[in-house]
């Protein structure tokens, strides 16, 4: 008896936990929202979750890109993930302002930071990370492009975007950073 008695219970708390996720229609207009950084980066807010950010306090995180798109015509999913992190952290209460963020690519990632004119030429498309990165700029991310990745994917630094910082290097704007007190939240 005992043991149809924890069945039952299992049973039912299966059934209750199924319930609660089947009551989320995740294709509803309004479930996915793009807050800040619109049209990239969708997040879902959650008013009674965990581990929330102190809506006063000051975040300076460096995000490490080195996962290229799946094609050249997508977005970089990393790239998309720092404007998701710009729109958790504002929808949860932190102004824009309070937000430190530098995204430095490099790696498979490198291509990200080309000028439409350059992407097309090498892709044969243009760049579709381009007004991703102009709606991170206007939000204050800085996104950077590591100088010794371009020479070794043999793009030429004119190739770059105006809109991407050139930095000496992945390495050393990470390590620099660090010291600056960034938090590094590799992509």
């Amino acid at each position: 008896m005992r043991r149809f008695a924890k069945v039952f219970v299992l049973v039912n708390l299966a059934l209750a936990a199924s319930t609660a996720f089947a009551q989320h229609n995740f294709s509803d207009p309004g479930f996915w929202t793009t807050p800040t950084i619109q049209s990239y980066g969708k997040m879902h807010m959650l008013p009674n979750a965990a581990y929330k950010p102190e809506k006063d306090a000051t975040y300076k995180i460096v995000f490490s890109l080195t996962k290229g798109s799946k094609t050249p015509a997508d977005v970089n999913p990393s790239l998309d993930h720092v404007a998701r992190t710009v729109n958790l952290y504002v929808a949860s209460g932190v102004p824009v302002s309070h937000l430190k963020f530098v995204a430095i690519a490099y790696g498979e990632a490198t291509s990200l930071a080309l000028s439409d004119e350059a992407y097309r030429a090498k892709f044969g498309s243009a760049n579709p990370n381009l007004p991703l990165i102009a709606s991170l700029r206007k939000a204050g991310v800085d996104v950077a492009v590591c100088g010794q990745a371009v020479a070794e994917h043999q793009f030429t630094y004119a190739d770059v975007d105006k809109s991407v910082t050139t930095a000496l290097s992945g390495l050393t704007t990470i390590t620099t950073l660090e010291h600056e007190g960034y938090d590094l939240m590799p992509m």
